[in-house]
C-alpha cells in the first residue's frame, strides 16, 4: 500500500505534463523591407546596368551595399543572398537620402542619378 499511492501521484503528475516543441534556431533575416519601390529584388548586375558604376561597394558577412549617388541624393542599395543559400543576391532595402543624411523622395532621387 505504501507504494501505492507515491506510484498513483507520480502517473497523475506525469499525465498533467506536457511534450515541450524543440527549439528551433533559424539564421538572422534579412533587414525589414522598408521601401520596396522597382529595386527590390534586382541583382546587383541588374542595379549596375540602371544606375552605372557604384560609387562604393560594401560586403559585409553575407550582404552587399552598393551605393549610387548624384549631386543632390545618395542610393544605398542592401543585397542579400536567398535563405536557401543558392542564387545570386538580391536588393532587399533601398535608402534613400540627401548628403547631410535626411530622407528624400525616393522617385526624385532615382531620377537624378538615372540621368548622371
Amino acid at each position: 500500500m505504501r507504494l501505492l499511492i507515491p506510484a498513483a501521484v507520480i502517473l497523475l503528475l506525469s499525465a498533467c505534463g506536457s511534450n515541450p516543441k524543440p527549439l528551433v534556431v533559424s539564421p538572422p533575416a534579412a533587414p525589414e523591407q522598408r521601401e520596396r519601390g522597382d529595386l527590390i529584388g534586382m541583382s546587383a548586375s541588374e542595379l549596375v546596368a540602371r544606375f552605372g558604376t557604384p560609387r562604393l561597394q560594401v560586403r559585409e558577412g553575407d550582404g552587399t551595399k552598393l551605393q549610387f549617388e548624384a549631386p543632390d541624393c545618395v542610393l544605398d542599395a542592401y543585397l542579400y543572398p536567398p535563405a536557401s543559400g543558392a542564387g545570386l543576391a538580391r536588393a532587399t532595402h533601398v535608402d534613400t537620402r540627401n548628403r547631410d543624411g535626411r530622407s528624400v523622395d525616393q522617385a526624385g532621387c532615382l531620377a537624378m542619378i538615372e540621368r548622371r
